[in-house]
């Protein structure tokens, strides 16, 4: 999965229009970024990408970029 289709999985999962998430918005500014979110956010990863994404780390994720980082999808530089 590239950052591309991780993305639109996202807007997806968060119940946004397809092609709103570009990875540099905050998670603070996401009306949908709740707990149930979070928990939809590390099944994803794992169903996806089969990896889990520690609780740990993602308490400190601020922005959608974060998010990708956490689950192992290349960040834009």
């Amino acid at each position: 999965m590239d950052r591309k289709e991780f993305l639109l999985a996202l807007d997806e999962m968060m119940e946004l229009d397809a092609g709103t998430l570009t990875g540099a918005e905050d998670l603070e500014s996401i009306d949908s970024w709740d707990s149930l979110a979070v928990i939809s956010f590390i099944a994803l990863v794992d169903e996806k990408l089969g990896h889990v994404v520690e609780g740990e780390k993602l308490v400190k994720a601020k922005t959608v970029g974060d998010l990708l980082g956490l689950a192992g999808i290349a960040v834009a530089a």
